[in-house]
């Protein structure tokens, strides 16, 4: 059928709800916006679905999730696994509890367990209740840090990671499979209640889940030293993180924590911010000002579902705040972690691991070197650094240190499976009293790591292509790069060239070429001259071309400099 036959079949099956109907009359004539909702079903992808809240087959709405979750139901009980339950969490998001319900209803239809939570939980808490309750899957109604008209369904395996192979295909097959949306099975939530399938889940989880973070911490001596001295400033941006991140501070001592109140309260509308992203400077402008007032050491942000962490600490020379990347915060998190546990333990673990992205800095890379750590490089996506750590559980061999993605996401602990802004909340706020016992700051800190191990300096360019066209337009930019790929990047030439599409590195002075050991992925990766490097790939999330890079520097300027530089050149060679 054609989007406009699909659009008609919509407004006149009986199956299709009132106030949808309404709302696709509203657009009728129409025919762009038309085009928009029905040219094609809204994806499932690997993480789940993602997409704009409304009517339409590339809508969020009460009939995507039905489709979705049917198959994933499809896909547990074809495995046996159905007695096992699923978990099911949400963030702020706009049809947040119907989106939860139905796929709680669902899941029940087919006799499958659903435990769902009774309010608004972070990211991290449902990967932990996931393994927790011994769920063989788990649901989250979240959309991440995307714009207010966004919502999305995340899909979590028995691990606690987001599904990964043979899991994610699987899954997708079967919900491509449901063709039909009479296919799909429901019931209500009284009769799911009344059968015991629907069970609300609260405070007991909170409760572990807190003892589990607080497990992670190594210095409590520091913070018992300075626990009224830190000034704390930080804002949940209307999302998840805020209960838990309060909650988790306040047991660990920190009597100074102030909240930024306009953006304490959940708001699916995100009032006070356009784009509820803590990489963005806007989101930090109320904390910032708090923050001046209160003389804080450090202003912290999670994003809505409170998995990712941003962060501005204190320069006392100059009395400015520093913004610290998600590769700033991220080394040194994964520096303090490191180095103190072998202060504290007197050695780490025999085949400490530190995983990393491809997209993430070569500062790690240093750090590990210095602590003769393994580097287990895996792909953008912290699905792939769960694996790995489920990987070294199933062959008993290496141990999990540290992981993080330059996306403003790590974890500390093997509690959960899925970047943590709650426990990277409590782990900075325990380095800077580690660091204020000593009579420095995190910026000091930072400065120190630098000069340590070099002046990394890596950044992001995100060039946005929306709609049909921009899509086709990502598609034809990957496919031409893969096929006539640059050999150098202004003055930086590209020694290797790595397509994880094929699979393939090649030494662009040899000729020489080998396999990659990742999976497949529509990914490429430049290495260049002076330890410089870029990767380009689509976003999984967000109709955009993200652009990654690197460089290093004799010092601060020179790095900044340097990436300035390369920022520019990679924006012409792409225009």
């Amino acid at each position: 059928m054609s989007y406009l036959d699909t659009y008609q079949e919509w407004l006149n099956n009986p199956y299709i709800d009132e106030d949808t109907k309404k709302e696709l009359q509203g657009i009728q004539g129409d025919e762009q916006e038309i085009k928009e909702r029905f040219y094609a079903d809204l994806e499932f992808g690997t993480a789940g679905l993602r997409g704009i809240v409304g009517a339409g087959t590339n809508r969020m709405n009460i009939y995507t999730i039905r489709k979705a979750t049917q198959g994933l139901a499809n896909y547990i009980i074809s495995k046996g696994m159905q007695e096992k339950g699923v978990a099911i969490a949400h963030d702020c998001r706009h049809k947040k509890d119907e989106f939860t319900r139905e796929a709680a209803c669902c899941l029940a239809a087919n006799g499958i367990k659903a435990y769902v939570f009774d309010d608004l939980r972070p990211t991290p808490e449902l990967s932990f209740a996931i393994r927790e309750l011994g769920c063989v899957s788990g649901i989250n109604i979240t959309a991440s840090h995307n714009p207010p008209e966004y919502n999305g369904y995340k899909v979590y395996w028995e691990d606690g990671a987001q599904i990964t192979p043979p899991h994610d295909a699987g899954i997708m097959s079967e919900v491509k499979a449901v063709t039909d949306l009479s296919m799909v099975k429901t019931m209500s939530e009284d009769e799911a209640k009344a059968a015991g399938l629907y069970i609300t889940i609260g405070e007991e989880i909170d409760a572990r889940y807190m003892e589990e973070l607080k497990k992670n911490v190594l210095h409590p001596e520091a913070i018992e030293k300075v626990k009224d001295d830190l000034t704390i400033v930080y804002t949940p941006l209307h999302g998840a993180g805020n209960r838990s991140v309060q909650r988790v501070l306040k047991e660990l001592g920190f009597s100074k924590v102030f909240v930024v109140p306009e953006q304490e309260q959940p708001d699916g509308d995100f009032p006070t911010v356009s784009y509820p992203n803590p990489e963005a400077a806007e989101a930090f402008e109320l904390a910032l000002k708090l923050g001046k007032e209160k003389n804080a050491d450090l202003i912290l942000a999670t994003d809505p579902d409170a998995d990712r962490l941003g962060v501005y600490v204190k320069d006392q020379k100059s009395g400015d705040y520093v913004c610290l990347t998600g590769n700033m915060s991220g080394s040194l998190l994964a520096w303090y972690e490191i180095s103190q546990k072998k202060a504290v333990e007197g050695k780490l673990p025999e085949g400490g691991m530190l995983v990393k992205t491809i997209v993430t800095t070569n500062m790690v890379d240093a750090i590990a070197k210095a602590y003769d750590v393994e580097v287990v490089e895996c792909l953008t996506g912290f699905k792939w650094i769960g694996k790995e750590i489920l990987r070294t559980e199933e062959t008993g061999k290496g141990a999990y240190l540290f992981g993080f993605e330059e996306s403003y996401g790590c974890l500390i602990g093997t509690h959960a499976r899925d970047k943590d802004g709650i426990v990277a909340s409590m782990a900075l706020c325990e380095a800077a009293a580690f660091y204020k016992v000593q009579g420095k700051t995190l910026w000091d800190a930072m400065l120190e790591m630098y000069e340590t191990f070099g002046y990394y300096k890596d950044d992001v360019i995100a060039i946005t292509h929306k709609g049909v066209e921009g899509i086709e337009k990502i598609q034809t930019i990957m496919a031409d790069l893969r096929k006539n790929p640059p050999t150098a990047f202004g003055n930086y030439e590209v020694l290797r060239f790595r397509d994880y599409q094929v699979g393939e590195i090649t030494d662009l002075k040899t000729g020489a070429k080998e396999k990659t050991t990742l999976p497949q992925s529509n990914v490429l990766y430049f290495e260049l001259t002076n330890d410089a490097w870029i990767c380009i790939r689509p976003s999984g999330t967000e109709p955009k071309i993200k652009i990654y890079y690197g460089v290093v520097g004799e010092n601060l300027e020179d790095a900044n400099a340097n990436s300035e530089e390369l920022g520019k050149i990679v924006k012409e060679v792409l225009a």
